[in-house]
Order: C-alpha cells, then sequence, then structure tokens
C-alpha cells in the first residue's frame, strides 16, 4: 500500500501539504480533487519520484511498476502502432535482452528470453496496442501514420495510449479526458473499469470520477482528506462533515464566551482569583475548532441579448466540408435541413471524426458551406468558443489589453463602458484581479486562458453561442458556474462537450451528427452511450472485415466466384448458429447475470464499511469487526471480478470457435 504519514512537501517556499497522513491500498481506484493550486500534481511528483517529501514518511512498495501520461509533445516519424507498442517498457526490455544474447550467440540465453518475451504477451502486443489506439478514437487507416503528421490533441491521445499499454500495478493519470471526445471517453471509462491496478487520476470531469473511481481524496488548507466513495458521495459526505463542523465550532465559540465572561466578572476579586485562574487555564488547553470558511465560488452570467431573431437561422439542403487549395472538395455532411430557434439548449452528439466541429465551424462562419443555403436570422449575434480558441489570445498581451482591442473592434455600438477603470472592474468579475489584469496571458494556466476567452465572448453581448469543448481547462468550479450562466441565458446555445454533466444540465434538444447526417437523436445520454458502445463495436467489426479481405490469399478471391448458397439456405444456417451459440453460452451467461447484480451490492457494502472505519470515536473493537468484515468484502469482490473475466473468457472463446466452424 501508499502511505503518507505526517508528510510535508513545498514548491518554493510555498507549503502545499502540511503534515498530512493518508493511506491508499492496493487495487483501489482514487479520485484526486481540489482547487487549481491545492497541490495535486504536486502530489503525483511525489507518487512519482520527481519530488521528495520535506518532513514526515512516504512510503510506496519498491516492486511497482508505475505509468503515466508523458506530457511533452512526441516528435517522432515512427508509427503510431509502433510509437504505442514501445510503451510496453517489459517488452521493450526483453527485445534489448534478445538482441544482446542473438549478438553473443548464447542460445540458453535466447531461449530463456523467448519464454519471457511469450509471457508478456509478445504474440498479441501489436494487437493490443492498435485496440488501445482505435478506442481512443483513431481510424483504422491512421494506425500506420508517423506520429508527427498528427494535430497535438491526437498526439497527447497516443501519449495516453502509450500509457495504457505500459504493464503496470500503479497507474497515475492527471487530466486524461481533456483531449477526448465523449465516444473516447466512454471508452477509456470501460478499459479504467477493468484496470486492476492501483489507480490515481486528477479530473475536473465529475460524471467520469463517479464512473471510475471509489476513493476520493481531497487536498484543501494544505491537508490530504481521505473519503470513501466517488466524486457524489465525497460532496455528500463533505457537505455533512462541514455542517458537523460549523455546528462544533458555534457550540465552543458559546462555551469559550461563557468562561471568558466568568473570567472578566471575577478576576479582580481575590476569593473567586483561583476559579479565574482555572478557566483561564481551561481556555489556554482548549483545542480550538477551526470555523468553516466559505470559499468564494466563480460566478458570471450572460448579458441579455438586445434582440432574439427567431429562427435565429436555417439550414437548407446544406452540405458541409472542407475545401482545398487546389479547389477540390471533401465532403463530411450532406442535405443537412434543420432551423435553430430562439431560446433552443441543442447538445450536438456524435462519434469522434463524425463532423461536429466542421458544422459548428459553417455555422460560426469560419468555413463556407459546400452547397446550400444557411439563412442567419437579422441581428444574429455569433458568440463561438472554439477548442483551439486560447491558442488565438495573444501570449505577450494581458487581460487588460484584450479588453482594451476588444472594446475598440465592437466600438461605440457595442453601447458597453470602455473606460480603462470599467475594463479592469468587469475583468474583476472573471476573478482576473490585481496584477493579474497586467500579467501576460501565456503565462496563465489553461483554466484562466479559458475564463478570458470566456469573458471576452460575454461582453460582445451574442444572442447564439456556438461551444466547442468550452471545459477542457476549466475546473470542477467553474464548470458549474458555467452550467449555472448557460441555464440563464436568454438567448439560444449549441454545445459540442465531451462533459456530460454539463450537457445534461444545460441541454434540452440533441442532434446526432454521424454517418454524413444530422439528424434529431431521440433519447438522453444514457441512450447516446449504448448508441456509442454499438457504433464502437459495428467500426470495430467493419475494420476486422477489411483487414481480413486485405490479407485473403488469391485462393479466397477465386473461391468469390463460386456458386452462392440459396439466400433461404444462410438464414437457416445462421439461425442454427444463433440457437447452437446460445445453448452453449447460456450457463455462462446465466452466472455473469448473478455476478453482476452481487457486484453493487458488495460494492454498497465495501463503501458503508471504509465510511464506518473513518468515523471518530470507534472503539477497538468495533473497528476490528469492521476491518474483518472489510477484509471478507474486498476478498468477495476480487474473487467475483475474477470469475467474470473467466467467464467472459470463455464465451468469447465459444464465439470465436463456432464462428470459425461456420
Amino acid at each position: 500500500m501508499i502511505t503518507l504519514r505526517n508528510v510535508t512537501l513545498r514548491r518554493s517556499a510555498r507549503v502545499l501539504l502540511d503534515s498530512t497522513s493518508v493511506t491508499i491500498n492496493p487495487g483501489e481506484k482514487v479520485g484526486l480533487v481540489g482547487r487549481n493550486g491545492a497541490g495535486k500534481s504536486t502530489l503525483f511528483a511525489l507518487l512519482n519520484g520527481s519530488l521528495h517529501e520535506d518532513g514526515g514518511e512516504f512510503f510506496m512498495p519498491a516492486q511497482w511498476r508505475m505509468a503515466q501520461v508523458e506530457q511533452n509533445m512526441p516528435e517522432t516519424s515512427e508509427s503510431a502502432t509502433a510509437f504505442v507498442l514501445d510503451g510496453d517498457s517489459r517488452l521493450t526490455e526483453l527485445r534489448t535482452a534478445l538482441e544482446r544474447a542473438e549478438a553473443a550467440s548464447d542460445g540458453m540465453a535466447i531461449a530463456q528470453v523467448h519464454s519471457d518475451l511469450a509471457d508478456a504477451g509478445v504474440h498479441d502486443a501489436t494487437a493490443r496496442a492498435q485496440a488501445l489506439i482505435l478506442g481512443l478514437g483513431f481510424q483504422v487507416h491512421e494506425l500506420e501514420r508517423p506520429v508527427n503528421s498528427f494535430s497535438g490533441g491526437w498526439r497527447m491521445r497516443l501519449q495516453l495510449a502509450r500509457a495504457l499499454m505500459c504493464p503496470s500495478d500503479i497507474l497515475l493519470l492527471d487530466e486524461p479526458t481533456n483531449h477526448l471526445d465523449l465516444d473516447a471517453l466512454v471508452w477509456l471509462e470501460a478499459w479504467l473499469k477493468r484496470y486492476p491496478g492501483t489507480l490515481i487520476v486528477i479530473s475536473h470531469d465529475r460524471e467520469f470520477l463517479d464512473a471510475v473511481t471509489d476513493v476520493t481524496l481531497h487536498i484543501e488548507n494544505a491537508k490530504l482528506t481521505r473519503y470513501g466513495g466517488n466524486y457524489s458521495k465525497f460532496e455528500d459526505l463533505r457537505a455533512q462533515q462541514l455542517e458537523l463542523q460549523q455546528a462544533a465550532f458555534e457550540r465552543q465559540q458559546d462555551k469559550i464566551a461563557h468562561l471568558q465572561k466568568f473570567i472578566d466578572r471575577f478576576k479582580a476579586k481575590a476569593t473567586k482569583a483561583k476559579q479565574a485562574q482555572s478557566r483561564v487555564k481551561a481556555l489556554e488547553r482548549m483545542e480550538k475548532i477551526a470555523p468553516v470558511l466559505a470559499a468564494a465560488d466563480f460566478t458570471f452570467e450572460f448579458k441579455e441579448p438586445a434582440n432574439l431573431p427567431n429562427p435565429m437561422l436555417a439550414i437548407t439542403d446544406a452540405s458541409f466540408g472542407y475545401r482545398a487549395d487546389d479547389d477540390s472538395e471533401t465532403l463530411i455532411l450532406r442535405h443537412v435541413n434543420r432551423s435553430v430557434l430562439a431560446g433552443q439548449r441543442i447538445g450536438i452528439l456524435g462519434a469522434n471524426g463524425q463532423g461536429k466541429s466542421t458544422l459548428v465551424k459553417t455555422i460560426a462562419r469560419e468555413m463556407p458551406q459546400l452547397a446550400g443555403k444557411v439563412t442567419e436570422g437579422k441581428g444574429l449575434n455569433i458568440g463561438y468558443f472554439a477548442q483551439q480558441e486560447l491558442d488565438v489570445l495573444r501570449p505577450d498581451d494581458s487581460p487588460l489589453a484584450h479588453m482594451i482591442r476588444l472594446a475598440k473592434e465592437l466600438g461605440p455600438e457595442s453601447k458597453e463602458p470602455s473606460r480603462e477603470q470599467d475594463l479592469r472592474n468587469y475583468l474583476g468579475s472573471f476573478n482576473f484581479n490585481g496584477d493579474m489584469v497586467s500579467q501576460a496571458v501565456g503565462s496563465m494556466s489553461g483554466g484562466e486562458k479559458a475564463r478570458l476567452v470566456l469573458a471576452m465572448i460575454v461582453w460582445q453581448r451574442p444572442n447564439l453561442l456556438l461551444l466547442d469543448e468550452p471545459t477542457n481547462h476549466l475546473d470542477l468550479a467553474t464548470r458549474e458556474a458555467l452550467s449555472m450562466a448557460l441555464n440563464s441565458f436568454d438567448g439560444t446555445v449549441m454545445l459540442v462537450s465531451h462533459d456530460r454533466a454539463l450537457l445534461r444540465a444545460v441541454c434540452d434538444d440533441f442532434w446526432l451528427v454521424g454517418r454524413g447526417k444530422v439528424e434529431p437523436f431521440d433519447g438522453d445520454l444514457d441512450d447516446y452511450q449504448r448508441y456509442l458502445l454499438d457504433e464502437s463495436k459495428r467500426l470495430r467489426e467493419e475494420a476486422k472485415l477489411a483487414q481480413a479481405e486485405a490479407s485473403a490469399p488469391p485462393e479466397a478471391a477465386k473461391a468469390d466466384t463460386a456458386p452462392t448458397i440459396d439466400p433461404k439456405e444462410q438464414r437457416r444456417l445462421a439461425a442454427q448458429a444463433r440457437q447452437l451459440l446460445a445453448e452453449k453460452t447460456r450457463p455462462f451467461r446465466k452466472e455473469l447475470e448473478q455476478i453482476d447484480k452481487k457486484l453493487p451490492q458488495l460494492t454498497a457494502e465495501r463503501t458503508a464499511l471504509e465510511e464506518k472505519l473513518s468515523t471518530p470515536g470507534l472503539s477497538g473493537n468495533d473497528i476490528a469487526d469492521a476491518g474483518k468484515q472489510l477484509k471478507t468484502v474486498n476478498d468477495s469482490i476480487d474473487a467475483l471480478e475474477e470469475r467474470w473475466l473467466e467467464l467472459s473468457e470463455k464465451i468469447e472463446s465459444i464465439q470465436q470457435e463456432l464462428g470459425a466452424e461456420a
């Protein structure tokens, strides 16, 4: 297990952790949360060995293998598959050992290394690497593309795949969802749920944390507090804890006031001096309870639009895509017919690469439609937040310089105060206080840059907001503020986001972008996640079929000219195969269903026991009993999960066997 005992951590003169203690057990999936600057990344630096404790004791098993996402942008011409494959450090070491053994003509060593390579999974390593790449949203034809031919966001996805490829006992993930679309995010959640090691993840995505974590570590006031449960459970427990702390503080203040009143009244009387002195000592000995200091949450609101055209815009038989310099066109969406009405809240859904950003960019006038018409309502004023919007900011300029330039561009027709002091006050409402208004934007964090972009959009008083992944660099508090501001906005919102909590809170209607079309999506986000999994399965099957056809021998091609089987006979054989598959897998599926019912019950029992163990004032016997019960429950969960994997492998094996027979 990982143990911090009275650990102190400093960055320069600032104390980020002060004599704090916590334990993380093997196999736990931990969400590390806290405000920006609280020390989350510093704690990661302690865990990965790049920083050492300034005081106290830190222990992590020396034999644990660690994996984490490298933050540098990879610059290499090797293929995406080769780059991710190199993430398996064990295979890389063994291949190097094999080269040495072959160079020395050491037969025994060669045989041993081949045996070790087999144990390390060399035979399916390429397939595993490619499964990770495809799961994170890449296409089959991109598997052999050079890494440096991808954009920055896609290269960071390859860094994530490389970290997942590395065999590890502990996995550290710092904001892994920032560069992912919703389809890749759903896949990553499923992968992390199956990960057998210890996971520690920093994320500002509420639903992602709820899905993958079972323990929450909260950093606040230089202390680490452990909570049993995911992020939502942490919020509930913390609210209860703060309520109890405030009540205890108020009771103690009453007691202090009562003692002080006695001291003040009788300290000058000889007959009462002894009692007064006794109460002075009681006050000095009393361990003071800190008051609950409510952190100042960031809030903002969009200004009332000057007008609300209805419809905002109408798309008629339009085609969207790209036009190259040589006037060649790449069509992505065809025959789109949609209207956007005043006050609508539209969530734009779609698997990666299907054209969501293309649709939004065209509506935002960033690129022309290739055919058809996009008719704008009179007085349409678009506020556009693009994924690459942060790159548009001038790194050498300050927030104030950006606002002064914006005010000049809009001119007097904006009807907004534009004196420098007014602009300073306005930036202050977005938490740009004091010297921050004069700080170079290039030295700011991603979250601060995103807040500046939001401030600039709000200043323009739009009536249509086009937001393409606006939360990538925002912390939970700012995401909550954005959600509240969008809900009170009188205009229209069109939102592309992988933040499901934001989509659920803001959007009433959904459009599905996929297979060259834009259509209404009749369902909620849970239905959409199921659609994504089905779509992912379909794409994998198409990829397998394409690979099989590409690698088929000439004889197979000739066989295509052979007489075909009667369609009725084909259907009969297919029905027989399905029936046989159902019969052979039925007992395994039945047992799987029982395990799926039992696991949530045991998980809930484990959470309850963890909460009990964290309750102050438990007797030694109660702690011992709860500890024994927790071990029993954990053993049961481990056994059931192992059995679940065995059953799944058996079912898959039967499916492959029957598929081969067919």
